[in-house]
């Protein structure tokens, strides 16, 4: 058996005391700690915010109790859910953009808890509605800043070698301790290699009682290996269809007193988000989630409809100088309604203000090029504007579409993106939008090589996997207002 038990790939660096006193803070009460500063933190906001707006709105600094209390119920929401969901356990907080991305949906979640909390017991009428706007941006900032500056933290005190990362000990195959090695950067996670064992490889050829006692005697050295090292825990990183090595492994170490961790088998590497998941007895390996979780897909839709009526109170008066212009500028429809998938590849038809001469819905579609002669003049502005888009408003309210998400096709032209490029069906595993990451950054118009459909697909999955409710405002205001949006728009 090859051993090496010096496998440390973090090297201590100079530190200031600062870092020290962080570091003793996560080697003890880590989770209590943060725990404790959501809870005076949101106290505090609710009290500051409340006298700031009290003495700027009406010249006095009103009633602090009644601040406090909110502040109160809203940090014990807060806090105890985080804690009910293990987000307070130190290896959070060793990267800002998951964590940071949980806490602003447990914070709209808080503010509908607090709201309906309020309703219900008849006490909405004592608090101001500017207030209660007040408090909500306010601590989540404070509380996204609050969480930026602790991962920050977190990371510089790991990386210098001051938090005690769980030291693990490596058994297994060369080739899957390397690919483990190489894929996962241990030491990223707060992990520390103590120590590795490589079980001995033997001939398929050689007889099962060859195998067996080579396994034996590296198992009995590996195990005398893993009591002085004293490791926090061992991870076994062999193919998961060699059951009996695994069943072996596991009954050698059960006698020692480590935590034993089955080391992920290399397809694993390919998911991001891999879980273990429990229904009763039963347990399994979730290799993805749903695109949106229950509570996104609420936050989503609301944050839809409401957009997506107030836009079309305000633009009416465009939408009926539009339609005038259409018809006044050639013969046909106002509006030009054509076949498109959507969620779960479900067939809606599209609206959209008539641009072109051809209506074409049906086996072959061809893209609008620059310079269509196909372009009525109106049409030719319109879609210069993007204002030929409004329409799909009314398919947002239907629930066809949702403001943001990737670009609906044809079905033509799905069809045939479909064959060419293997990831491109997961764009329907959300709704289509009227404008999209992909559309922002110039990927739109006429896709006449690979290399656009493959840059167009990439943005549409990158947002996909990294939506919230600050992506979807973002996207909206630079489709408005940034240059790309109008890239590429004929």
């Amino acid at each position: 058996m090859n051993v090496q038990q010096s496998y440390t790939l973090a090297s201590p660096a100079p530190t200031g005391r600062f870092l020290r006193g962080w570091a003793r803070l996560s080697r003890g009460t880590f989770g209590g700690a943060i725990f404790l500063i959501d809870i005076a933190v949101i106290i505090a906001m609710a009290l500051v915010t409340g006298i700031a707006y009290h003495l700027a709105a009406y010249g006095d600094t009103g009633d602090m109790s009644s601040f406090v209390q909110i502040g109160v119920l809203a940090a014990s929401i807060f806090a105890v859910a985080n804690a009910f969901r293990g987000e307070y356990r130190l290896p959070n907080f060793f990267a800002f953009k998951p964590h940071g991305r949980r806490t602003i949906q447990l914070w709209n979640v808080t503010l509908i808890c607090l709201l309906m909390i309020g309703f219900l017991a008849q006490k909405t009428v004592m608090y101001s509605r500017g207030w209660i706007v007040a408090f909500y941006l306010a601590t989540l900032a404070t509380l996204v800043v609050l969480r930026f500056a602790i991962v920050r933290l977190t990371s510089l005190a790991r990386a210098q070698g001051l938090i005690p990362a769980q030291r693990i000990c490596l058994i297994g195959t060369g080739a899957h301790i390397g690919a483990f090695v190489q894929h996962y950067e241990p030491w990223t996670l707060g992990l520390s290699i103590v120590g590795c064992r490589f079980l001995t490889p033997v001939p398929l050829t050689a007889s099962a009682e060859t195998r067996r006692a080579v396994l034996d005697r590296d198992l009995a050295e590996a195990a005398a290996t893993v009591r002085a090292l004293a490791p926090d825990a061992i991870y076994l990183l062999l193919p998961w269809s060699a059951t009996e090595v695994i069943q072996r492994c596991v009954e050698t170490f059960l006698a020692l007193p480590v935590e034993i961790h089955l080391g992920p088998e290399q397809i694993l590497h390919k998911f991001d988000e891999v879980e273990l998941a429990k229904v009763g007895p039963l347990a399994s390996l979730q290799l993805t989630r749903l695109p949106l979780s229950r509570v996104e897909v609420v936050q989503k839709r609301l944050f839809d409809l409401i957009f997506a009526a107030l836009s079309l109170l305000a633009l009416t008066p465009l939408l009926i100088v539009v339609a005038i212009l259409i018809k006044l500028d050639s013969p046909g429809p106002i509006f030009f309604v054509q076949r498109r998938y959507g969620f779960n590849q479900q067939p809606f038809r599209i609206i959209k203000f008539r641009t072109m001469r051809a209506l074409e819905d049906g086996a072959v579609v061809t893209q609008v090029t620059r310079d269509d002669p196909r372009l009525t003049r109106i049409g030719r502005w319109l879609r210069r504007w993007n204002i030929d888009e409004i329409p799909q408003l009314f398919n947002v309210l239907t629930g066809d579409m949702s403001l943001v998400g990737p670009r609906p096709h044809a079905l033509s032209h799905d069809h045939e993106f479909e064959r060419r490029i293997s990831l491109y069906a997961r764009r329907h595993n959300v709704k289509p939008g009227i404008t999209g990451w992909a559309q922002i950054n110039g990927f739109r118009g006429e896709i006449d090589n690979e290399e656009k459909l493959r840059k167009r697909v990439e943005h549409d999955l990158f947002y996909i996997d990294n939506w919230s409710l600050w992506l979807d405002l973002k996207i909206i205001a630079r489709t408005l207002l940034s240059r790309e949006a109008y890239r590429n728009a004929y």
